[in-house]
């Protein structure tokens, strides 16, 4: 029994001395924090809190008393208001986001590296002198425009026709042509830089005689061309392309031409029923045959050809490439409201949509220049640009509206009643007479 005895003293001592230490604990905690009726600690009571956790300090004295480092140099986590009362900060992203200061400091680098960008990346146009901001380098957007090249010839290899073929000749005499319009139109200082006009599938380099058929069929009731065309109920006007000139000669905006002075001038002939055309970054011509066999005098082919050279000038393929990236940091932003499906909609329909068809009428007007100083009608542009129109179909307001491309009665309208087709009527009788036109771009 001694064994017993002496066991039951040492658990009633150890007991004891636990019972002491609770008693010890809720004594420290009565004259600082008080437990409301719910069990949660009254956080308005001072001493409750130590650097944004419950803390207390008679155990921190304790501690610092029997050899423990305490560090008083906590981060808060809260502020006190007027009324005593701690409120916590909300913490991560989402709280970071809510300070003015840091709000403030977003926008001013934001805007600051915007603007940086795009004034240092700010061309203007030929002729239009309308500015636009382009992301993209001349080289790397002539390399996009000689691969999407290669993979054409891979594409329709065997379809190609030879560079000694009747249409490949006169088609690339065409083009050549026009592309020598464009220098005289650029009034190039150096053109040491720019590459003889050759065909794509050959070494035959371009002779210099014009190949251009008599006008006989172009010029005959010649004062009734422009008469043909008549202002119907949808007015159709330029303004936007003269106030856009009147802006550029006031701020004495020079011509952005560098890219071209690299471009290796190259024009493939496609045998394929498809009525298209197009200009490739670089200097890259492709005709379809589809498109010779509705349009066969010479003067509607410059038309076309023209219009694709155009677009390579004005650099709207690069240009298309950074308005999408714009689209796409919109789009983003807009996500987080919206439906994804609404948000593209509307962004094709307000945005994408009419930019591709503003771009479109530019470089309508630009190939009327370049085609009347090459010697060619410019007074044909609107019945070819109506003659694609029927071929292609696709007149009505929705289908308009829906397109990447202005109808084509549409174009005809506009380029019969626009400002730049008195220009290029003057530039084609000063040609015609054998007095070239310089500078015209």
């Amino acid at each position: 029994m001694a064994w017993y005895r002496k066991g039951k003293l040492v658990f009633d001592g150890f007991h004891r001395l636990a019972q002491s230490r609770v008693s010890s604990q809720n004594s420290i905690l009565k004259p600082s924090s008080r437990i409301s009726s719910s069990g949660y600690f009254n956080l308005g009571s001072k001493g409750t809190i130590f650097n944004g956790f419950s803390s207390f300090s008679s155990i921190s004295k304790r501690l610092e008393t029997k050899g423990f480092a305490v560090n008083k140099n906590f981060r808060r986590f809260y502020y006190v208001d007027p009324r005593n009362v701690k409120h916590f900060a909300t913490r991560g992203p989402k709280g970071w986001f809510q300070n003015p200061r840091n709000i403030m400091i977003v926008v001013v680098v934001g805007s600051g590296v915007f603007i940086t960008v795009c004034f240092g990346n700010m061309e203007t146009v030929p002729y239009t002198k309308r500015t636009h901001v382009i992301l993209i380098s001349n080289k790397l957007e002539r390399m996009i425009g000689e691969s999407e090249f290669e993979k054409i010839k891979v594409a329709f290899k065997g379809k190609l026709l030879p560079a000694m073929h009747p249409e490949s000749v006169r088609v690339t005499m065409i083009a050549n042509d026009i592309v020598n319009a464009l220098k005289r139109g650029l009034s190039q200082e150096n053109e040491n830089v720019w590459s003889d006009f050759g065909y794509a599938s050959g070494n035959t380099m371009m002779s210099e005689e014009h190949g251009r058929e008599t006008l006989n069929a172009l010029t005959e009731n010649e004062g009734n061309v422009e008469g043909n065309w008549h202002q119907e109920d949808l007015v159709l006007d330029d303004k936007w392309v003269q106030k856009s000139r009147k802006k550029g000669e006031k701020r004495g905006s020079k011509p952005y031409t560098l890219h071209l002075d690299q471009f290796n001038w190259e024009i493939l002939v496609v045998n394929e029923p498809v009525v298209n055309a197009f200009c490739l970054p670089g200097g890259k011509i492709v005709v379809f045959t589809g498109l010779l066999e509705h349009f066969r005098s010479d003067a509607e082919i410059a038309t076309i050809i023209g219009h694709e050279v155009a677009h390579a000038v004005a650099r709207h393929s690069a240009e298309g490439i950074t308005k999408n990236l714009w689209f796409f940091i919109l789009q983003l932003i807009l996500y987080q409201f919206v439906t994804p499906d609404v948000v593209h909609t509307m962004s094709s329909l307000f945005l994408r949509l009419p930019f591709s068809r503003r771009m479109e009428i530019e470089a309508d007007y630009i190939g009327l220049l370049l085609i009347a100083s090459a010697g060619y009608d410019p007074r044909m542009a609107p019945k070819v640009y109506e003659k694609l129109g029927k071929i292609t179909g696709g007149s009505s307001m929705v289908q308009n509206y829906l397109s990447t491309h202005p109808s084509g009665k549409k174009r005809a309208e506009l380029l019969a009643q626009a400002q730049v087709m008195e220009e290029a009527v003057t530039i084609y009788k000063n040609v015609r007479s054998g007095r070239g036109v310089e500078g015209f771009l």
